[in-house]
């Protein structure tokens, strides 16, 4: 089968689509043959291998696992021992590492079935950033209706669903995007854009319920400063602008230390795969409630291409590559 392999850590000149065997689903898995899928913010950090914290987990040299993704959508081709409640002929979309092939072997409660009336490229772009963003708003910031947020990267694969999940609850949604993104920010329901680099001080951003970071990288003291009184701080991810010393993980941590000690609520948000989140947000993609802001469409052959475009900044939304 095809497949993005990853040959060292570092830029998108590591990757090549070569052949590779054909996986077996073990126990509680399900073979998928694949129709589309999405890169995101964790599969650029395996690719660079940075925050360096990640190499022992993923591989101190080179990634333990050589083919790279994690969010696909395709149909089940096979189901492994124990299965059920899928059937081989099923549409589902899922996460699970070496996405990026023509086959993926996935647990199986870590897939969705697709509706009717959900494209495959649309359910690409859900398990991983969409999913996030649900269980950020949903679990962690807890966000309500009538609450001010501030959504930092709302332009961005988790970002532009934080935003619409978000205004589904009824908050009123501040956007601080780039200037090529604050179109896509207020068609996802952002009712006001901040330039980040003409108004740089969060203080003047105003004072927000909730405040979620995915792309500032800045001191929490100085997000804190777009927080009313009592207001929370969620940190989403492992970017950072300080490099590998003072990445997005440090600043989780320094979070949870804080938090206590501080008038504002600092907390994080780390990821959990699973079925029932990505079944929700399918749902809301059929009936509407939710849009998939695909920024293009590429081949798996354009990986690389992909890859480089996310470390750029350069995609509004979310990229999907079709096979």
């Amino acid at each position: 089968m095809r497949a993005v392999v990853q040959r060292g850590y570092g830029g998108p000149e590591r990757l090549s689509v070569e052949q590779r065997p054909v996986p077996d689903p073990g126990r509680g898995q399900v073979r998928v043959r694949v129709e589309a899928v999405s890169p995101d913010s964790g599969t650029l950090h395996i690719l660079t291998g940075e925050p360096r914290v990640l190499r022992p987990v993923v591989g101190q040299r080179t990634p333990r696992q050589p083919v790279i993704g994690l969010a696909f959508a395709g149909v089940v081709e096979h189901l492994g021992e124990g299965v059920e409640g899928l059937a081989v002929g099923d549409r589902v979309a899922g996460a699970a590492s070496a996405a990026f092939a023509e086959l993926v072997v996935a647990r199986a409660d870590r897939v969705a079935r697709i509706p009717d009336s959900v494209s495959s490229i649309d359910a690409a772009t859900l398990p991983i950033s969409a999913s996030t963003a649900l269980q950020t708003v949903r679990d962690v910031a807890r966000v309500e209706a009538g609450q001010r947020v501030l959504v930092i990267g709302a332009g961005g694969g988790v970002g532009s669903f934080l935003t619409q999940l978000a205004t589904m609850r009824g908050a009123h949604v501040t956007a601080v995007v780039s200037p090529a993104k604050s179109a896509l920010a207020r068609e996802l329901g952002a009712e006001r854009t901040i330039d980040y680099r003409v108004t740089p001080d969060p203080a003047q951003w105003g004072a927000h319920d909730v405040v979620i970071d995915t792309a500032d990288g800045r001191p929490l003291s100085v997000l804190r400063r777009a927080l009313s009184p009592r207001g929370t701080l969620v940190i989403v991810g492992a970017d950072g602008a300080g490099g590998p010393m003072l990445d997005g993980l440090q600043r989780q941590l320094f979070a949870s230390l804080q938090s206590p000690w501080v008038r504002h609520r600092l907390t994080s948000v780390v990821q959990r795969e699973n079925g029932p989140d990505i079944a929700v947000l399918l749902d809301d993609l059929a009936s509407g409630r939710l849009r998939a802001p695909v920024d293009r469409v590429l081949t798996l052959e354009d990986a690389p291409e992909a890859l480089r475009l996310m470390a750029e900044r350069a995609v509004a939304g979310k990229l999907v590559l079709t096979l």
